[in-house]
Formats: C-alpha cells, structure tokens, sequence
C-alpha cells in the first residue's frame, strides 16, 4: 500500500482505518503473528511487527500532534496498544502523562504491554512517580501492579530503595506469575547495584519463596554478579 503519513496536525477519526492498513502492511506472516501472540499471551490480535518499528512509529507521531492520536485510543491489535504506551511515555506534563497512563495500565493484559513503557524520571517528577507507583502496587489488576514494580526501577540508585523494600512486604501473598517475576527482576538489579542493601533483604525473610529463588537463579545467570556471590547466594535458598 502507499506509505501511511504519520506526520498530522490533527489526528480524526478518518485516520483510523488507513492507519490500521498502514500496521497490517507490515505484519509479519500467519506463524509469526501465532508465535507472537502466544509468547506475548495476549487477548489482542498480533501483526508481529519488529519492536524497532513500533518505537519508529510512536516517535514520528509523538512529533505532530500526538495528544489526538491517543485520544483516537485504537486498540484494535497489540501492536497499536504498545504504540499508545510508547507515546504515553513521551508526554512531559506529568499530570497529562497519569492521566492517559491511568487509562492504559487498567487495559494491560500482558507483560510486553507493560514492559513497552520506557518513564523518564527527573528530579521534578521523580516524587510524583514515586507516588503513582505505591498507588500502582496496591491495584487489584496485576498488571497495573507489574507497572508499579517497574517504575521502582528508576529509584534502585536512590534513597528510597530501604523504602521501596519494606513496601515489598505487600507481595509476600502475591500469587500472579508475572508480578513475582518483576519482583525477582527488580530485586536482582537492586543485588547487582545496591548489593550490601539487598542482601539484607534477601536474608530477613520478606520475600515469598517464589520471588526469593527467582530473584537468586537470575543473580546467578547474570554477568554482573561475581563468582564467589553466586556460590555464596545458594545458601539462601528456600
């Protein structure tokens, strides 16, 4: 088909559908679409289209008037919902920026829709992030929880990371695959940066058993950690 101009001043209804083509023209063949759907495990239809060009796309939309793409909210295939977060991300008005997080995160139905969501952090928001992520842990959905847990990211290298780990009691009941498997991540960056702080964690018992082995099998599969701790984390399995 002829190339799709993502370049508007405003974005209409009209638009939908030969946007919609324009993604389909570069889906990938039935079994890569079927492979991607069941890595992803999502309830969307999948085009497989490379993760490259989906940042391509949100980053030329996010030039022109980006603000009256999402409120189009076109959701019609996964690859249109990890184009919406990739944009939500780029919004600088915090304010703005929760509130079509808020709408997003509620959708999440997969761990790459979380995982597409890539926050800029700085000294003027990272208060208000802080917050949106100890209201995102509590959620009842755990994909807004996985969103929570990802943004703490951002706070490994902080002050509030003795907090971060005190909250990370809350999850000691979490049964949800894909939040005790971000929990595991998390705290393996935290070994890895803040090692001395995080093997007190790993040591008092906060951890469910899940996320501690987890946490200690990624620890002990990563360049990043030295020989002698690997051996070392051993002892602390459960």
């Amino acid at each position: 088909m002829k190339e799709f101009s993502l370049k508007k001043d405003i974005w209409q209804e009209c638009d939908v559908y030969p946007f919609l083509e324009y993604l389909k023209s570069l889906s990938g063949d039935e079994k890569a679409c079927k492979w991607e759907k069941q890595i992803l495990c999502t309830n969307l239809p999948c085009l497989a289209i490379k993760s490259e060009k989906l940042s391509r796309i949100a980053s030329q939309i996010a030039k022109w008037n980006y603000i009256s793409f999402l409120d189009l909210w076109i959701t019609e295939f996964w690859a249109c919902f990890s184009i919406l977060g990739r944009i939500i991300c780029k919004i600088k008005d915090f304010e703005v920026f929760e509130k079509y997080l808020n709408k997003f995160a509620i959708l999440c139905d997969c761990w790459a829709s979380t995982d597409c969501l890539k926050f800029n952090v700085n000294k003027t928001s990272e208060e208000k992030f802080f917050v949106l992520a100890k209201k995102y842990i509590k959620s009842e959905k755990p994909f807004v929880r996985r969103i929570g847990i990802r943004i703490f990211f951002k706070f490994i290298n902080s002050e509030k990371l003795e907090e971060i780990f005190m909250l990370l009691k809350s999850f000691k009941e979490d049964k949800d695959y894909y939040v005790n498997m971000a929990l595991a991540w998390f705290v393996c960056e935290s070994f890895i940066k803040q090692r001395e702080k995080t093997l007190k964690i790993l040591k008092c018992g906060i951890l469910n058993d899940f996320v501690q082995n987890k946490t200690i099998s990624k620890c002990r599969d990563s360049f990043r950690v030295s020989k002698a701790d690997k051996e070392m984390l051993i002892s602390l399995r459960r």
